[in-house]
């Protein structure tokens, strides 16, 4: 997602403001990483997607799901002098504490501990960039400390979800303070934002926040914890190798 709605390339700006003389706008990539399918690691996707929802940006602002891409994320990551980062985060803090951090300190965060597969990627995508001459020059970490992980199929837990607002909220701050605004008048829910815009900015309809818990089967139906059926197998299975240890024990 960007301003314009189109995946960025060239940016026709930076050739304007080279005619004119003026410094070119600072590309700014807004990234949300992780997984909507394991609760409260979709934390970062969510708040990328509800920023792109009430907000439009100038061609040089980019909105990205950045979800598990890992290392393909990289060539944005170079591409951009501001990078905000949306994700959950295990601070060592009570589940749903938000917290913000800034410069070279974002990937000792990223880093501290091995949540996810998509964690360690994106540490692994900051110091890319870096070897290879083209990391951002400003950074911002918006994280939020998880509840829930272990929840294939969930979605956020309260205390996370209400984080969205906020996180948003830290994000458009940073960025007023870089200069970069919102157009005015701009985002799907302002008045007569047509159709097409609207669509343009949500994520595919069977993804929709509302659209995702609305959907998911009940644990009567989808277990949380495991297939009853396996668990029963294996408790079987258990008790017969325990049974069998007993016999050439006492042989």
């Amino acid at each position: 997602m960007t301003g314009s709605g189109e995946v960025r390339g060239v940016r026709g700006e930076d050739a304007a403001a080279v005619r004119t003389g003026a410094a070119p706008a600072p590309r700014v990539l807004v990234l949300g990483i992780g997984n909507i399918l394991w609760a409260d690691e979709g934390f970062g996707v969510r708040c990328v997607e509800a920023l792109a929802a009430r907000h439009r940006f100038a061609d040089n602002v980019t909105l990205l799901d950045g979800g598990t891409q890992g290392l393909y994320l990289v060539d944005q990551v170079r591409a951009a002098d501001v990078l905000v980062v949306f994700d959950a985060v295990d601070y060592g803090l009570p589940p749903g504490t938000l917290k913000r951090v800034l410069g070279d300190a974002v990937p000792s965060f990223l880093g501290a501990k091995k949540m996810s597969l998509h964690q360690t990627g994106f540490q692994e995508v900051l110091a890319l960039a870096d070897l290879l001459g083209g990391a951002p020059a400003q950074l911002l970490l918006i994280g939020v400390q998880p509840e829930a992980l272990e929840d294939f199929g969930g979605s956020l837990r309260p205390c996370v979800k209400a984080q969205i607002e906020p996180a948003v909220a830290l994000a458009l701050q940073y960025l007023a303070g870089l200069g970069v605004q919102p157009l005015p008048g701009a985002g799907e829910d302002r008045p007569g934002a047509s159709a097409a815009e609207a669509a343009e900015q949500r994520p595919h309809p069977a993804l929709d926040l509302g659209a995702y818990e609305a959907g998911r089967p009940p644990p009567e139906i989808a277990c949380r914890d495991g297939d009853a059926r396996v668990l029963a197998r294996l408790v079987t299975r258990d008790a017969a190798a325990s049974r069998q240890g007993a016999g050439g024990e006492g042989g």
